[in-house]
């Protein structure tokens, strides 16, 4: 058993484990009910204390034992020989992407709802199965702090983590499959269903929601990561955000030595400074809202020279209704509301602020965007 399958899985259920047991420790009386109530503001599903988060500090992974099992909330574990069933071992034709190089691969498969065992295909409920590579230990800690969030943090427009699979050569986290996949696909791919103005406005709020949800919670959380690649879409085009292996807890203010995310999308001064807070998903999100409206890559060398740089190029029409439809989607052939177009650029110009104490905060942006 490698170092690194050990650093991991020891992290990992320790993380899970002991929020187990605190959530038992603080819960009045436990209940198996996982109704949730998502008619008023964003919650926590109601098997969690409201604003009830772990702490953030670390274990040392020294102090912990490796046969430790971990089970929280709805996160269950599913046997790998289950999961090699529901993919014909994980067979090529089973491929449904590939991440980062730390994270492998992401294959569909079909599994019972309840017992979580292999199904023929078309049968139970369809998951996105993601094998991580065996190599790689940053990636086996941004997948540790995954599972930790998404363990944790019900919302209709997060990503559901349904279980996972631990052995010595395999480390595989299961969720929900996106029939849709991603939003960047949508956008930028040819060959992909067309969005509307609509569906690119539904698209937008829902990964609003998301957000605000998670900066509105008694801890905040910073996703650090937001970018179109990691907005998933459902078959009716609900949006689900995904991607917490860079996320961090609060507080408001926090200074990181390393900096991490994707670059396209990170807000300049942590770029400079390593100073991080929630105004830098916020800049994230306006980047992502760019892209929706124009249909173009932040970053794109394909663009003539001065449109390489999106937000550089589109910042002066943002704010000039007469404009403005220069770097909307050419697709859509002019069928929006100009009013409610120009109601969404001067949002986004304001989450893409240079100064971060302009932006917005995310529950503001989503009360402009449910506006429309």
């Amino acid at each position: 058993m490698s170092r690194n399958y050990d650093n991991w899985e020891k992290l990992v259920a320790a993380v899970l484990k002991r929020e187990e047991f605190r959530r038992l420790a603080l819960c009045e009386s436990f209940s198996t009910s996982n109704s949730t109530d998502f008619s008023a503001r964003p919650s926590f599903d109601s098997d969690v204390p409201h604003g009830y988060r772990y702490s953030g500090e670390r274990l040392n992974p020294a102090d912990l034992s490796s046969q430790e099992a971990f089970v929280f909330s709805n996160v269950m574990a599913i046997e790998y020989g289950e999961l090699k069933k529901a993919t014909k071992n994980f067979h090529p034709g089973m491929l449904w992407g590939k991440g980062a190089e730390a994270f492998g691969c992401v294959y569909k498969g079909w599994i019972h709802e309840h017992n979580l065992t292999a199904t023929k295909p078309g049968d139970g409920i369809t998951v996105a199965i993601k094998k991580l590579n065996r190599e790689g230990y940053q990636g086996n800690r941004q997948l540790a702090d995954e599972t930790h969030y998404l363990s944790q943090l019900h919302h209709p427009n997060l990503i559901k983590l349904v279980g996972y699979s631990s052995s010595a050569d395999n480390r595989i986290l299961v969720y929900e499959f996106m029939r849709k996949g991603s939003l960047d696909n949508h956008l930028f791919t040819r060959g992909h269903n067309f969005l509307d103005w609509a569906t690119r406005v539904k698209v937008a709020i829902g990964a609003a929601r998301a957000i605000a949800f998670l900066h509105d919670l008694e801890i905040p959380v910073i996703h650090r990561n937001i970018k179109s690649s990691n907005i998933l879409l459902d078959g009716d085009f609900n949006s689900k955000l995904s991607g917490f292996g860079l996320a961090r807890d609060g507080p408001w203010t926090h200074v990181s030595t390393r900096v991490m995310g994707t670059y396209e999308y990170a807000a300049p001064e942590y770029m400079t400074t390593g100073h991080l807070t929630t105004s830098f998903d916020v800049y994230g999100f306006g980047a992502v809202l760019l892209e929706i409206m124009s249909g173009h890559q932040i970053i794109d060398p394909k663009q003539p020279a001065k449109e390489h740089n999106l937000i550089d190029f589109a910042k002066p029409y943002l704010n000039d209704k007469k404009r403005l439809s220069q770097i909307v989607d050419s697709r859509l052939e002019g069928k929006y509301p100009p009013e409610e177009a120009y109601e969404v650029a001067k949002i986004c110009l304001q989450c893409l602020s240079i100064e971060q104490e302009l932006r917005p905060k995310m529950s503001e942006v989503v009360g402009v965007l449910e506006s429309l």
